[in-house]
């Protein structure tokens, strides 16, 4: 599975990379389950079999969401998309171009460039999210 496969000697990740590995891999895993339940529940004429599957995919989304959730807690990169393009209005490719050129216009209810700096450049214009790395 590709989730499992490091690209690198174990021994030079650090513990952090290893723990994203881990979450990683495991939210590529839940969301591949919650894929095959959909399409098995879609195959399915069995009634009380189809509703088993869907109740299990759920599961397996819920599985995803915590893992995502551990992600948005551990990790400022993760935590600043989450911040970026969920629960927001509007179309998603207007929600990234409001949040790079550091505007919340009417597609990005919410969106912002990360770090509160909005067009500080001359030109008005920022380089987002680089501006945070760590």
């Amino acid at each position: 599975m590709a989730g499992q496969v490091l690209h690198a000697p174990r021994e030079k990740l650090s513990r952090h990379t290893m723990a994203l590995h881990h979450a990683i891999s495991s939210l590529m895993e839940e969301l591949e389950a919650v894929d095959w339940y959909r399409q098995r529940a879609d195959d399915c004429e069995d009634d009380s079999l189809r509703d088993i599957l869907l109740h299990n995919m759920r599961e397996e989304i819920e599985h995803a969401m915590m893992t995502l959730e551990w992600l948005r807690r551990n990790d400022d990169d993760f935590a600043e998309q989450i911040k970026t393009y969920l629960f927001t209005e509007g179309p998603i490719t207007e929600v990234e171009e409001d949040a790079t050129d550091g505007a919340a216009g009417a597609g990005g209810k919410g969106a912002s460039s990360g770090d509160g700096a909005k067009g500080n450049s001359e030109d008005g214009l920022t380089i987002g999210s680089l501006k945070r790395r760590r």
